[in-house]
């Protein structure tokens, strides 16, 4: 279980890093990013360990990088547009 959290642990950090680059003026700090990818990599992990029981190494990884990149993706703003104002509204 120890391995796999860390395995989990670098999954989420691996994840944020290449949400950072890919998307650096979309994301908050990378501070934050990193924190988030990978307490979400450890939740899944722990998630997915609990729901199949040891023994399924690859699953628990495969869970881990699942939840981490829904918790990245919330994190992640919309493009900076201008709304147009309805006709109702002028």
């Amino acid at each position: 279980m120890i391995w796999e959290s860390f395995a989990a642990a670098l999954l989420g950090l691996a994840l944020s890093w290449s949400a950072l680059r890919s998307l650096p003026d979309r994301l908050p700090s990378g501070r934050a990013v990193y924190l988030t990818g990978a307490l979400g990599a450890l939740f899944g992990a722990y998630l997915t360990h609990a729901a199949l029981g040891p023994g399924h190494v690859l699953a628990t990884l495969i869970g881990a990088v699942s939840v981490g990149a829904v918790t990245l993706s919330l994190l992640i703003r919309p493009r900076s547009r201008r709304l147009a104002r309805s006709a109702a509204a002028q």
